[in-house]
């Protein structure tokens, strides 16, 4: 699949997932224990925001602190949507290294990054907003493909929690991977 149309799939997944969020839902609790609905959807726009800017060639340092903070306002989910047609737009940009945190990467590789960030965290979401998750099979062969192979960095740098084992439905599989519970509920 092409990276660009993987992106950007797992963004519109995302927006839409954020666009169903009811009012009374945004102080609730989700798999990723340190947030609940809004910070979640506030990290996700966030990455968003920062995916022009650094499709255009601009660094960290250049950026500084203007997208710290919270950025969905009085509107979360105005904020998602316009953020992901933002990002969207900026994963078609022509560019030859993008100067992330660790170093200059290929665009290609950030762009997954990205997808891989959206479709995990779309799925939390989903489970604490009770929506249905959108892990689409090709979506999910293509990041599972991907993560395998950076899973234990990922790991070690601490952006995930520990491996689940006995999971082997591939969705299963890959949330487990990135330390999520399949089985994971918002109830008590």
């Amino acid at each position: 699949m092409d990276v660009v149309e993987l992106h950007n799939r797992t963004v519109a997944n995302f927006a839409a997932l954020a666009s169903g969020v009811a009012a009374d839902q945004w102080s609730e609790p989700t798999p990723c224990s340190d947030w609940d609905v809004r910070a979640l959807v506030n990290h996700v726009v966030g990455e968003e925001r920062w995916t022009r800017p650094l499709m255009e060639g601009r660094t960290i340092a250049e950026v500084g602190d203007t997208l710290d903070g919270d950025l969905l306002g009085d509107d979360p989910s105005g904020a998602a949507s316009a953020a992901a047609e933002d990002a969207q737009v900026a994963a078609n940009l022509p560019i030859d290294k993008v100067h992330l945190s660790y170093g200059d990467e290929d665009p290609e590789e950030y762009l997954r990054q990205l997808a891989a960030d959206h479709l995990v965290h779309g799925w939390d979401l989903a489970v604490a907003t009770g929506a249905p998750p959108r892990m689409d099979a090709d979506l999910v062969d293509e990041v599972a493909a991907w993560f395998a192979k950076r899973e234990e960095l990922y790991r070690s740098a601490g952006m995930i929690g520990e491996h689940l084992d006995g999971f082997t439905e591939p969705t299963d599989a890959l949330l487990a991977a990135f330390g999520r519970n399949p089985r994971w509920s918002p109830a008590p």
